[in-house]
């Protein structure tokens, strides 16, 4: 029981439950103000993985970069939304493994598990995938060219994109 009391202090500490006197624990309702704050932080870490990414990339990492895009479309086009969400990760946590920065890193791996769950609200939407492949080879070529103010543009439009989509589909549920 400990372990388990502990596990769920620590999901209500990160937001992502609620305790609700003598019923327990609640899936937390995602907020406008939560997404913008949490995908606030998460494009001011992308822009500076993707900046060093630019700067510090290998080339062998570089192909695995390739690879990851190339595995996203395979993944969409399966319709298989776990895998498209893996696929997503993966492609991210490339880039940031390429900046070479542990501390960058770390931030990103300790906000990971927030940015997830809104991942998943945002790839639910079928008729978004074309443009996130779209994206994904813009922040692609920008890292190739090694064009670090062109990948940043690039990756926070990516972000900004994916915040309206997902409060777009927040107020949609809610309306019906």
């Amino acid at each position: 029981r400990t372990p388990i009391r502990e596990a769920i202090r620590m999901l209500e500490l990160e937001g992502l439950v609620t305790m609700i006197p003598r019923r327990g624990a609640e899936v937390s309702r995602i907020s406008e103000q939560d997404i913008s704050d949490v995908l606030e932080v998460r494009g001011s870490l992308d822009a500076l993985a993707v900046r060093l990414a630019c700067e510090r990339i290998s080339a062998e990492e570089l192909k695995g970069l390739e690879q990851a895009a190339a595995d996203f479309e395979k993944a969409v086009h399966s319709r298989d939304l776990t895998a498209v969400a893996q696929a997503d990760v993966d492609f991210h946590d490339r880039i940031t493994a390429s900046s070479k920065n542990r501390r960058l890193i770390q931030m990103v791996n300790n906000l990971a598990e927030r940015v997830y769950r809104y991942r998943m609200e945002y790839i639910k939407e079928i008729s978004d995938h074309k443009i996130l492949i779209k994206e994904h080879a813009q922040i692609l070529s920008c890292i190739k060219k090694r064009d670090a103010i062109k990948a940043q543009e690039a990756i926070l439009k990516h972000v900004s994109n994916q915040e309206k989509a997902i409060i777009r589909r927040l107020k949609e549920d809610l309306q019906s």
